[in-house]
């Protein structure tokens, strides 16, 4: 059955039409025809089961047949990744919402080459968004992951956000496997953390000055195995690995 997204707003009444975007896609790549049943999500937790009336003005209209409300996740993980070469990091965006990322924060650090004014970031921010809708269209989530416009790990940090456990993957010696901080959280506090964020560095990894300033504010050092990874592979396998741990029940 074919998906749809529209912001909450958008989709309260039992009729409704589809924006223009995804009308286009519906009526001229999809052709949806009247009486066709198809899914439109809207982003926080709502799967409406809709039928197809006739197009007016070139946007289809639709009748809600049944809405489902889908729980979130017990947990919520937060991608601080640093920007890739090129369109890398609309991949990274796609998987990530894939394995159910709650947030995604596009990172301007020091060995990040691409360069973005207030402007351009912000052009970025809404593009990388469409990445993420067009994602939860193809897995099926109701759930919508915010993507930030990008920052620089010095002004991310200046926000004082706290997580319950938050992470940053590394190549130093003092980092240890992420499971070795679940047993040890759990054992603590008889319950899986509800909020966790992970740092993923470029090419090259952060800078040993952005490394240090970011763990001097908490964030545990976690090894990603042996190899050194690409950081798209990076951000994959820790999201990979959080959803496997957050999943888990330990005794």
């Amino acid at each position: 059955m074919h998906r749809f997204y529209l912001p909450p707003e958008q989709c309260q009444e039992n009729v409704f039409s589809l924006n223009e975007r995804e009308s286009h896609h519906a009526l001229d790549v999809l052709r949806i025809r009247h009486g066709e049943r198809l899914v439109v999500l809207n982003g926080v937790g709502q799967e409406l089961l809709c039928e197809a009336q006739k197009p007016e003005r070139g946007q289809l209209k639709l009748t809600v047949v049944q809405r489902n409300n889908i729980l979130p996740l017990p947990y919520q993980i937060t991608l601080l990744q640093a920007i890739p070469k090129g369109k890398i990091i609309e991949g990274i965006i796609q998987k990530a919402t894939e394995l159910g990322a709650f947030r995604i924060v596009p990172l301007l650090s020091d060995r990040v080459t691409t360069q973005l004014d207030d402007e351009s970031a912000a052009s970025k921010a809404e593009k990388w968004q469409l990445t993420a809708i067009e994602a939860i269209k193809q897995c099926g989530s109701p759930w919508l992951p915010h993507v930030e416009a990008p920052v620089t790990p010095k002004e991310y940090l200046a926000r004082g956000e706290k997580f319950e456990m938050p992470l940053i993957g590394s190549l130093q010696s003092d980092c240890k496997h992420p499971r070795e901080y679940f047993k040890t959280f759990y054992q603590e506090r008889k319950r899986l953390p509800k909020t966790v964020s992970v740092w993923i560095g470029p090419e090259g990894d952060f800078t040993p000055a952005e490394m240090n300033m970011i763990k001097g504010t908490g964030v545990l050092p976690i090894t990603l195995g042996r190899l050194v990874l690409r950081s798209e592979t990076a951000a994959l396998y820790s999201l990979s690995v959080l959803n496997y741990e957050l999943q888990s029940k330990y005794d």
